[in-house]
């Protein structure tokens, strides 16, 4: 990656990353409060939905830039030389590297083999509101994957001093939410989860691409 490259995935990433928190970020507390052990009415409800967004602005740039410079480097780095058939592999291995979650890991291979397949089908590359198209399928199918995981990571937040949860065991968090809720606890939030990340995915990559054909 040159220095062109570089700077055209650090402004496109941050860019991208301030937009889609900005418009999403009521989403994401609802889905916290509905995953709440308290339930979604104390734990809030709708009040406050905006609470923390000057400060989700401010963060949301350099990671989302960090991400991207990141992933965009990985690429290319492994890139060279090797084999299509691989690319998936090429596409985790960038994910993992850039946010080392498994949510990443689902939603950019994915969106990288959707974008794929419809430049093959069409045979030319993919425009923008293409990619995002295929953004949002992708995130929206990582979400649904990944919700008992976000599920326990908000039970871990909200736990007590000197709780169960608070000792930050996933699979222990997961367990508890088992016994006491069933599969309907594991995928609480899962409908305004999967909307905000759709969306997100739509925005995010969408203007990611876009932004990066504008500057390119």
């Amino acid at each position: 990656m040159d220095r062109g490259d570089f700077l055209v995935s650090l402004t496109a990433g941050g860019l991208a990353g301030v937009s889609v928190d900005l418009i999403l970020f009521p989403l994401d507390t609802v889905k916290t409060r509905l995953q709440s052990p308290q339930g979604f009415k104390k734990a809030g409800g709708f009040r406050g939905i905006y609470a923390g967004v000057p400060s989700t602005a401010v963060g949301s740039f350099p990671n989302a830039a960090a991400f991207f410079v990141t992933y965009e480097y990985t690429k290319a780095m492994f890139r060279t030389g090797a084999s299509p058939y691989l690319s998936p592999i090429t596409h985790m291995l960038a994910a993992s590297l850039g946010e080392i979650i498994p949510f990443s890991l689902v939603q950019f291979p994915l969106w990288e083999s959707l974008k794929d397949l419809w430049s093959w089908k069409q045979g030319h590359v993919v425009e923008s509101w293409q990619s995002a198209v295929c953004g949002a399928f992708a995130g929206g199918f990582a979400a649904a994957v990944t919700t008992p995981l976000d599920v326990a990571k908000t039970r871990i937040m909200l736990a007590k001093t000197g709780s169960r949860n608070a000792s930050g065991n996933v699979l222990s968090a997961l367990h508890g939410v088992w016994r006491s809720q069933g599969i309907s606890g594991l995928f609480a939030g899962i409908i305004p989860r999967i909307s905000a990340i759709s969306l997100g995915g739509f925005i995010f990559l969408g203007m990611y691409d876009k932004i990066r054909s504008l500057l390119s």
